[in-house]
C-alpha cells in the first residue's frame, strides 16, 4: 500500500513538472508571438530611434566662372568640428592635443568647457571652416564627444580684383554681397538626406538608404572678362595712388551687348580673409555710391539742344566776359573764352555757354533728355544696393538751377548710370540693357535719340579729345587720345557736397568711347576727392581711362580706325 502511494506521489509530481514546463514553453512562444508579430512595428521604431540617424549631406554650390569659364568662385571642401558636452571628458593630454590641431588657446578651451558644463545642450561648434588635412588629425585622436561634420567653404581665385563684382558668402555658404548674394537661390544647391546606422558614441557605421540625392547649385557665367578686369583694376588702383585720392571705380562696357567686361572699385577687400574692419569696403562703388557727375552732363546738354533743332555743332554763343548772372547767382568759366561754338563749349567745358543754351530752350527740354538715357532709374543689371540717383523733375524750373543742372550739379548718378547713357551716343540713338551675365545674341533696344543728333554727339565728343579747339586753351580731353584710334569723350569736375555745403573737394570723371569709327567700347573712370598736384579730369581721370581703352581695345583685337590708318597724322 506505502508503495503504491508512494509511486503515486512520484506520478504526480512528475507530471506537475512537464506541465510547468509546457506552461513555461506556451508563455515563450506567446511572449515571441508578442514580440515578433504585434509589437513587432513599435519595437522596431524603438530600435531604430537608438541607432538609425537621419544626417543631412552638404551639397555643392554652383561655380561662378568668367565669360571664358575661368572661376571667379568655387566651393572647396571643409570640416567644422563640434562637441557634445554630456560625452565630452577628455583627458588633459587630449585637451592639449586638441588644442594644438585647432589652434585655440587652451584659455579659450576652459572657457567654452565651463560655460556648457551643466548645459543640456548637445551640439557646440568647437572651429568651423578647417581643412581636411586638419580634420583628419582631430578623426585620429578619437576623443570621445568630439565630432566632425563636413560642408563646403567658398575660395576666390581673383581675390581682390574681382572681390566687388563676385561678392562673398557667410560661414554658412549664403550669399553676402555682389553676384553671390543676387543670384544665391541659383547658385546654391539642395542639401541630400541619408539614414544610417550609428554606435552609441555617434559614429556612423554603415550607410541604410538615401532619401534624398544632392543637388548642386547651377553654374553662373558672368559677362566679365578676366583680362580687362585686371587691367581696369590696375590702372585704377595706380590712379588713386598717383592722385592721392579717397576712392575710385571703373565700368568697361561692351556697346554691341550691353555686357560688363569689367567693374572695379577703390579699395577693395581680399573676399578669402576679410575683416569687419574692411566693411566700408565691401560696397560695389560703381553702383551703390552716387556724385554729382559735373561737366560730363554738357554732352547731354548738348544733346538736347541738337534734338530742338535750333542748333548744331558750329552754332556760335557769345561766354563773354566769363561770367553770367542768373537771378541772383552767378555762372562762371575758369577764363574769358569768348565765342565758343557748340563744339567748342564741350572742348573747353565752358559753364557759361552750357547755360545759356539750355536756358533759350523749353525749360523741360533737358530733363527729358536726362531722364530718356537713364538717369534717375536703376540700371536694372539686378546688383544688391544699387543706387537709382537722384533726377528731380520740377512743375516750374527756377533759372538757377536749371543752368546748374546743364552742367551736371543739382543731379546724382552713379558709375555704371553714366556709362549706360553714353552707350547710347555710341549704339547712334538707341538705348540697350546692360547685363553683367553673358550674352549670347545682342539685346534688343529702343531708340531714346536720334541717329542724327546721336552721330552728332560723337563728332563733338570726338573733337573734346583732340588738341586743337580753336582757342589758346586745349581740349580738355586731350589726354585721351589713343595712336592709331578715334576716341570720343568728356571729362568732368564737380565739388563734393558736406556737411556745411560745397567743400574745397572734388569728384573727377572721365567717360569716353572707341573706336569712334565703329564703338565697340564705353569706358567711365570716376575718382573722388584726388589730392595730388591737381583735382581736375583733364589730368587725374582722363590718363587712366587712356591706358584702360587702350589695353581693352589691343587685348581683344579690335583694329584701328580705317581713316586713321591711311592718315596716321589723325592719330596725333
Amino acid at each position: 500500500m506505502k508503495q503504491t502511494t508512494h509511486a503515486s506521489y512520484i506520478a504526480w509530481r512528475f507530471y506537475l513538472l512537464i506541465c510547468l514546463m509546457l506552461l513555461i514553453v506556451l508563455g515563450l512562444i506567446v511572449r515571441m508571438l508578442d514580440l515578433s508579430v504585434l509589437k513587432q512595428h513599435f519595437l522596431q521604431s524603438q530600435g531604430d530611434a537608438r541607432v538609425l540617424r537621419t544626417i543631412t549631406t552638404p551639397a555643392f554650390r554652383g561655380m561662378i566662372t568668367d565669360r571664358d569659364g575661368y572661376p571667379l568662385a568655387i566651393s572647396t571642401s571643409v570640416f567644422s568640428i563640434w562637441m557634445n558636452p554630456e560625452e565630452f571628458a577628455p583627458t588633459p593630454l587630449e585637451i592639449k592635443s586638441l588644442n594644438q590641431a585647432l589652434a585655440i588657446k587652451s584659455s579659450t578651451m576652459q572657457s567654452i568647457l565651463k560655460r556648457y558644463e551643466n548645459s543640456d545642450q548637445e551640439f557646440v561648434y568647437l572651429k568651423r571652416d578647417i581643412s581636411p588635412d586638419i580634420a583628419d588629425k582631430i578623426k585620429s585622436l578619437a576623443i570621445p564627444g568630439v565630432y566632425l561634420q563636413q560642408s563646403f567653404k567658398r575660395y576666390y581665385p581673383e581675390v581682390e580684383v574681382m572681390a566687388h563684382v563676385v561678392g562673398f558668402t557667410n560661414v554658412d555658404d549664403r550669399g553676402q554681397e555682389g553676384v553671390e548674394l543676387a543670384y544665391n537661390d541659383w547658385l546654391t544647391g539642395k542639401p541630400g538626406k541619408t539614414v544610417v546606422v550609428k554606435d552609441r558614441m555617434g559614429r556612423s557605421i554603415s550607410t541604410v538608404r538615401n532619401v534624398a540625392e544632392q543637388q548642386p547649385g547651377h553654374d553662373l557665367v558672368l559677362s566679365i572678362n578676366r583680362r580687362i578686369q585686371y587691367i581696369a583694376y590696375r590702372e585704377l588702383m595706380a590712379g588713386i595712388k598717383s592722385n592721392v585720392a579717397e576712392s575710385g571705380s571703373v565700368v568697361v562696357v561692351d556697346v554691341t551687348t550691353g555686357e560688363i567686361l569689367a567693374m572695379v572699385n577703390q579699395p577693395s577687400f581680399n573676399p578669402n580673409k576679410r575683416t569687419a574692419k574692411e566693411s566700408d569696403a565691401f560696397r560695389n562703388r560703381a553702383v551703390t555710391d552716387t556724385f554729382e557727375p559735373g561737366s560730363t552732363i554738357k554732352a547731354f546738354s548738348v544733346a538736347s539742344a541738337f534734338a530742338s533743332g535750333r542748333y548744331k555743332p558750329s552754332t556760335l554763343i557769345d561766354t563773354y566776359p566769363g561770367w553770367f548772372r542768373v537771378g541772383h547767382n552767378l555762372v562762371k568759366d575758369e577764363n574769358n573764352l569768348g565765342d565758343l561754338t557748340i563744339t567748342q563749349i564741350l572742348q573747353l567745358s565752358s559753364n557759361v555757354g552750357a547755360t545759356k543754351m539750355i536756358l533759350s530752350l523749353p525749360e523741360d527740354q533737358l530733363w527729358k533728355m536726362l531722364h530718356q538715357v537713364g538717369f534717375g532709374e536703376i540700371t536694372g543689371i539686378g546688383f544688391p544696393g544699387e543706387r537709382s540717383g537722384e533726377l528731380l523733375r520740377r512743375s516750374h524750373w527756377d533759372p538757377f538751377a536749371l543752368a546748374t543742372l546743364s552742367f551736371g550739379y543739382g543731379m546724382s548718378a552713379t558709375t555704371l548710370q553714366l556709362t549706360q547713357a553714353y552707350m547710347i551716343f555710341a549704339n547712334h540713338g538707341i538705348k540697350i540693357p546692360l547685363s553683367l551675365l553673358r550674352v549670347d545674341k545682342p539685346p534688343v533696344g529702343e531708340r531714346v535719340i536720334s541717329d542724327k543728333v546721336a552721330n552728332q554727339m560723337l563728332e563733338v565728343l570726338e573733337a573734346v579729345v583732340s588738341k586743337e579747339s580753336g582757342k589758346e586753351e586745349k581740349s580738355t580731353g586731350s589726354k585721351a587720345q589713343i595712336v592709331g584710334y578715334r576716341v570720343a569723350g568728356k571729362t568732368g569736375t564737380a565739388k563734393i557736397v558736406g556737411a556745411h555745403g560745397y567743400e574745397k573737394r572734388y569728384v573727377s570723371s572721365f567717360v569716353g568711347i572707341a573706336p569712334v569709327s565703329h564703338p565697340r567700347f564705353v569706358v567711365a573712370v570716376v575718382i573722388r576727392d584726388p589730392r595730388g598736384k591737381s583735382y581736375y579730369a583733364a589730368t587725374v581721370t582722363t590718363p587712366v581711362f587712356k591706358k584702360i581703352m587702350e589695353a581693352t581695345l589691343h587685348a581683344l583685337n579690335v583694329p584701328p580706325d580705317a581713316s586713321i590708318v591711311n592718315d596716321p597724322h589723325k592719330a596725333v
